[in-house]
C-alpha cells in the first residue's frame, strides 16, 4: 500500500509499505480522509516522532475492511472514526475511566502507524460508528472537534454549571481547535462571546457562524486586552487557544477577579510569566486550568458522542474550516502550506 513514512526529522517519504497485519482485537481500516494536525508539522520537521520510521496522521476516518482475532465481526463494512489514543487499561487513570490521562498510552500517528496511508490497523475498542449523513471529511474532524468539546466542558464546568450562558466569555486563537470551540460555544447557547484572531478570513468565518463583527478583535490592529476591558470590563472565562505567552497575558490582563482561564494551545515556546503578571493571578484569584485531549469511553456522554450527535442533527458544520484539500500522493503540498505559512490556512484535509 502507499503511505507517507517519517524516517527522521525532515525526512518524510511517499512509498510502498506492507498492508498492516492484525493483532488480537484489531481491525483494518481503509482510510478515506485524514486531516493534518498542527502538531504534525513540528513532529515532521523539528522534533521527530516517538518512534521512527512511522506513518503519521491521527485525525482520520474510513471503512473497516478486515477483522482480527477476538475483534467484533459486526464492525466489518462499517464507516468509522478513530480515537487515536490507545490507553493501557491498567494505570490509576484508566481504572477511573480517564483514558485520556493514561500514563502509559500508545498513540496512532506518533507512537505507532497512523492515518497517512491507505490502510491502518487499530484496536476495535477505539472505533466509533459514523451514521449515514455524516461525511468522511466530517468524521476525520471528530478528533479536533472532541478536543474542542473537552476544553469547553472543562471550561464552563459542564455538569456543575459554573459558567452560565449569559456570562462573558473570550477566546483567543482561531486555528482549527479555537474555531471549532467557538462553533460549539455558539451551538450550546453561550452567545456572550468575544473572539480574538489575526486574519480577515477568521473574521469572515466567525461572522458566518453567528458572531457580530463588533465582537471580533484583530490582534494585528488592536490590543486585545485593552479591547476586552473596554467591551466587557473583565471576562468571566477566557480560552487561550494559541499557545503563545502573549495571548495568555491577554487573558490574565482581561479576566475579571475570580475568573477562569482555560489553557488549550500547545506551547510554541517556553511560557514565562513576569512578576507583575504573576501578581495579577494572585491578586485577582484567577483560576488557571489545563485541558488535554478528549474523553472517549464508548458511552453516550463522552466528548466523541457529543460531537457525533451534533453532526447528526446538523447543528455543527466543521467543513467550513477546511481551507485546503489534497490527495494522498500530494500530501507534501499540504505540509508545505502549513509549514511555510505563506498563505492563510485552517484545516488541511487529505483524501484517499
Amino acid at each position: 500500500m502507499k503511505a507517507w513514512v517519517l524516517h527522521d526529522k525532515g525526512d518524510i517519504r511517499y512509498e510502498d509499505i506492507d498492508i498492516p497485519l492484525l493483532s488480537d482485537g484489531e481491525v483494518r481500516v481503509r482510510v478515506k480522509a485524514c486531516g493534518i494536525c498542527g502538531s504534525d508539522i513540528p513532529r515532521i520537521y523539528d522534533t521527530g516522532a516517538h518512534n521512527m520510521p512511522i506513518v503519521i496522521g491521527h485525525e482520520f476516518s474510513g471503512i473497516v475492511e478486515g477483522i482480527g482475532r477476538n475483534a467484533d465481526m459486526s464492525w466489518l463494512g462499517k464507516r468509522v472514526g478513530l480515537y487515536p489514543l490507545i490507553p493501557c487499561g491498567r494505570c490509576n487513570q484508566c481504572n477511573k475511566g480517564r483514558f485520556e490521562m493514561c500514563r502509559d498510552y500508545d498513540y496512532l500517528g506518533s507512537r505507532r502507524n497512523g492515518g497517512f496511508a491507505e490502510y491502518v490497523a487499530v484496536p476495535a475498542s477505539n472505533l466509533i460508528n459514523i451514521p449515514d449523513g455524516i461525511s468522511f471529511e466530517e468524521a476525520a474532524m471528530l478528533e479536533p472537534m472532541a478536543v474542542a468539546v473537552h476544553a469547553m466542558r472543562r471550561g464552563i464546568g459542564f455538569a456543575e454549571g459554573v459558567i452560565h450562558r449569559e456570562d462573558t466569555i473570550a477566546l483567543c486563537g482561531l486555528g482549527t481547535i479555537g474555531s471549532l470551540l467557538a462553533d460549539f460555544l455558539i451551538e450550546a447557547g453561550y452567545s456572550n462571546l468575544y473572539l480574538i484572531g489575526n486574519s480577515d478570513y477568521q473574521r469572515e468565518t466567525m461572522v458566518k457562524a453567528g458572531i457580530s463583527e463588533d465582537r471580533y478583535c484583530d490582534s494585528r490592529r488592536q490590543d486585545p486586552a485593552a479591547w476586552l476591558m473596554e467591551k466587557t470590563g473583565g471576562v468571566r472565562l477566557y480560552f487561550e487557544c494559541a499557545g503563545h505567552m502573549e495571548s495568555l497575558s491577554y487573558g490574565i490582563d482581561s479576566t475579571a477577579p475570580v475568573g477562569r482561564i482555560m489553557i488549550i494551545g500547545n506551547p510554541q515556546t517556553d511560557m514565562r510569566l513576569s512578576r507583575d503578571t504573576y501578581w495579577k493571578i494572585l491578586r485577582n484569584q484567577l483560576i488557571l486550568t489545563g485541558t488535554w485531549n478528549s474523553s472517549f469511553t464508548c458511552s453516550e456522554d463522552d466528548d466523541w458522542h457529543y460531537v457525533v450527535n451534533r453532526l447528526q442533527n446538523h447543528s455543527i458544520h466543521p467543513t467550513a474550516h477546511i481551507t485546503h484539500k489534497f490527495g494522498l500522493e500530494t500530501m507534501d503540498e499540504g505540509l508545505s502550506v502549513m509549514r511555510d505559512k505563506d498563505i492563510y490556512h485552517c484545516k488541511v484535509m487529505i483524501y484517499m
